[in-house]
């Protein structure tokens, strides 16, 4: 055989290189074709979001925080893997990824929309970046995003304005303890009107965070990035002391039967499932998030320095301010607290 090839003027070792090189671009062509976008995003989450174990059994941090490394999975898996999972990654087009965003579009859900474009275009491009797809593979959710850009397709939020009236928070306040909300989402609500902190912050709290010598709640994970302590007013530790006096998880508001936190999107669902069953108290629409601004709107009636009532929300200062005052205001904060938890109290009278 060799010999009829050798005489035919073919190089016997050129062809069998060659003919090894088809059968290696073959597999690798096969094994791509298996590649889903199930599999592309179980990469994405365990090889890069997520935490993990290295060779020597440490840990390896994820690159979220571990309040949003859930939320991350608990998105894609739900509007994305339940969705185009089972399709070949490498066979989802631009249009694919635009119907995809346009569904949670169409929900009124503008902002999910935005965040599961940002994820499946990095969940591509890192696959990408490990030689799971051909090199020369366009990322279709890049590629989607200039198309939904073009359109002029909204996907980030509208600032809000909605603020509870003195009337309406206090119809919240005699409402909220007979509701139809799981109990520990009434809890949260409760401690957000108490403290003014995100409802995100206060879902993921744990017992060692809250301490009650010094009436501190030790936020270690916040969306600025930087650790603060919550200053607590004498209803706000009364109030997790009742709680702590009936738990027995490690998070204070733990979902029924895991051992995780509640999620912010529980809250949302929560609200949105009242109102579809005739359930909500019957004011204007509000959201969880308008809690924390009916805080600050609140403080400000009161008569708070705007520069206490901004370090009672945690927010960060900006330019020169944020440059060179560094001050915490805790004192103070714990003061302008203490006067709107009184407040609370007249309103309940």
């Amino acid at each position: 055989m060799l010999k009829q090839v050798k005489n035919e003027g073919r190089c016997p070792a050129n062809e069998l290189k060659a003919e090894k090189h088809h059968k290696q671009q073959t597999e690798l062509t096969e094994k791509k074709a298996a590649f889903t976008v199930k599999d592309l995003v179980e990469l994405y989450l365990t090889q890069h979001i997520e935490d993990r174990h290295g060779k020597d059994s440490k840990i390896i941090r994820g690159a979220r925080k571990q309040q949003n490394q859930y939320a991350t999975r608990r998105t894609l898996t739900k509007d994305v893997v339940d969705k185009i999972g089972q399709s070949p990654a490498q066979e989802v087009t631009r249009k694919d990824v635009v119907d995809l965003v346009m569904a949670v579009v169409q929900r009124g859900a503008n902002v999910l929309a935005g965040i599961i474009l940002r994820e499946l275009c990095a969940a591509y491009e890192f696959a990408l970046g490990l030689g799971k797809l051909d090199e020369n593979f366009a990322n279709p959710a890049l590629l989607a995003k200039a198309s939904l850009t073009q359109a002029r397709v909204k996907l980030t939020s509208t600032p809000g304005k909605r603020v509870l009236s003195d009337k309406e928070l206090a119809q919240f306040l005699t409402w909220l303890p007979i509701s139809y909300y799981p109990s520990n989402i009434k809890n949260v609500f409760q401690l957000t009107l108490l403290t003014g902190c995100r409802t995100g912050e206060i879902c993921v709290l744990a017992w060692d965070n809250v301490d009650f010598k010094k009436g501190t709640i030790h936020l270690r994970e916040t969306k600025t990035g930087s650790e603060r302590h919550v200053q607590l007013s004498k209803q706000a530790i009364d109030f997790l002391e009742s709680l702590r006096t009936s738990s027995s998880t490690y998070h204070l508001f733990a979902s029924r039967g895991r051992n995780k936190p509640i999620t912010q999107h529980f809250l949302n669902e929560a609200s949105n499932r009242l109102r579809n069953l005739g359930l909500m108290l019957d004011i204007p629409h509000w959201t969880p998030h308008d809690l924390r601004r009916t805080v600050r709107t609140g403080l400000a009636k009161l008569g708070c320095p705007s520069e206490v009532a901004e370090a009672v929300l945690g927010h960060s200062r900006k330019g020169i301010e944020g440059t060179y005052n560094l001050h915490t205001y805790e004192a103070e904060c714990k003061v302008w607290l203490q006067k709107w938890a009184d407040y609370l109290d007249t309103l309940k009278a």
